[in-house]
């Protein structure tokens, strides 16, 4: 006989055994300064080593005025979605200097990251179609590959070489396949930190005549010389090399939200298609204001991206230094992978016993047996708080390998 299904209490019972289960913790206010990074969790001051703002403006007092100010003119919410009386002026404006900021000629707002990646790949594939995803892609790609009913095929992490295989296989017909196809891909890896091999993977799809997506949710307003992200980082101009570009506005940009970028057709057809874009309410009209002040900021003040760079460097150069166990990455996201779920949680408690707030990155969000902490970098840490955060988590590992710890 089948076994019967479980229940609620037996399946949080077994994610508990795992040391797999998720907990909350409540930011109940913020230090001295004007950012994200000095923080009181539950009645502790700590020093915020994982969130995603990057660049340090999500308490940004400008971005804070433009916020409060627009609300006065639009109130809070939109009201509606965007294709019935949601969509205003700011909207409008803000979709405008985006496209221009990633050189595109049109992008489309819509409210979260994981809609934005829904609504991207459906304008792209569907039934009969193919699309390759990198084994680690985000987990927004993943569903909406799966909601596509495209067939779905994984590749090697940052393989072109393993991608190219699977086309090859598609192109002659052996998988049963022959519709259209598509490669999508993160920019830079939520949970490693890594790049993706951009440049292979745009020469691959312009070979077999696929179209290249691009999660660039952690790249943009961080990477390049201009801070327009992965593309400009791996020295891709030219905007018809990937079809479609997915930035997200709660990273970098410090405020909400989310956005696809691409040729007019394409963006047209989302608005037309996509249904997480057509079946949901529009960001409120203030959050597109604020967001406009944030993206103004991100490019005049160049010293924001060159702060948090340099900081992940200083973070790597101690690291190596004691000898801890680092993943190659460049970026902010530094993770320090420790295999089991157990050593993750012993190592992140011990930091927050150090005043250092950083996750750990358990499975299923990452691959079994590569449990980590990830450790991310922002413009509005200081150096001396890195260097003593390096001291810290050489302490705990040490502690870990002495006596592991019980979760």
């Amino acid at each position: 006989m089948p076994s019967p299904p479980s229940t609620p209490d037996c399946a949080l019972a077994e994610i508990e055994r795992q040391h797999l289960t998720r907990v909350r913790r409540t930011v109940e206010g913020f230090g001295d300064g004007a950012d994200t990074a000095h923080v009181v969790v539950e009645g502790r001051r700590v020093v915020n080593f994982c969130g995603n703002d990057y660049l340090g403006l999500a308490r940004d007092p400008r971005v804070a005025a433009a916020l409060r100010a627009a609300s006065e003119v639009w109130g809070v919410g939109s009201g509606a979605s965007h294709l019935v009386t949601g969509h205003g002026r700011e909207h409008a404006a803000l979709e405008e200097e985006l496209a221009q900021f990633v050189r595109r000629e049109r992008a489309l707002l819509l409210s979260t990251g994981y809609m934005a990646n829904l609504a991207a790949i459906s304008a792209l594939a569907a039934s009969g179609d193919l699309v390759l995803l990198d084994r680690l892609s985000h987990a927004s790609l993943i569903d909406a590959a799966l909601l596509s009913r495209a067939r779905l095929r994984r590749y090697a992490h940052a393989s072109a070489a393993a991608a190219e295989r699977l086309l090859a296989v598609h192109a002659a017909g052996a998988d049963g396949g022959r519709g259209r196809t598509v490669i999508a891909t993160d920019g830079v890896f939520s949970m490693d930190g890594d790049l993706a091999p951009l440049a292979e993977l745009a020469r691959l799809a312009h070979a077999r005549g696929a179209s290249l997506l691009l999660d660039d949710a952690h790249g943009l307003g961080v990477l390049g010389a201009c801070g327009r992200g992965s593309l400009e980082h791996c020295g891709i101009l030219d905007a018809g090399a990937v079809a479609l570009l997915v930035g997200t506005l709660g990273k970098a940009f410090g405020t909400f939200g989310a956005f696809v970028a691409g040729a007019r057709e394409l963006i047209e057809l989302i608005i037309q298609r996509g249904r997480s874009y057509i079946y949901t309410t529009a960001l409120p009209p203030a959050l597109a204001a604020a967001t406009r002040t944030a993206l103004a900021l991100a490019q005049a003040e160049s010293w924001r991206r060159e702060r948090v760079l340099a900081l992940a460097a200083r973070f790597r150069r101690a690291a190596e230094q004691c000898a801890l166990p680092l993943a190659p990455s460049d970026t902010p996201i530094q993770p320090v992978v420790l295999g089991t779920a157990e050593a993750a949680l012993a190592a992140s408690r011990r930091l927050l016993e150090c005043g250092f707030w950083v996750a750990a990155i358990r499975p299923p969000t990452v691959p079994q047996g590569s449990a980590r902490l990830r450790i991310t970098l922002s413009a509005a840490h200081r150096e001396a708080e890195v260097d003593a955060l390096i001291e810290a988590l050489a302490l705990a590992l040490r502690g870990l390998t002495a006596a592991p710890a019980a979760s």
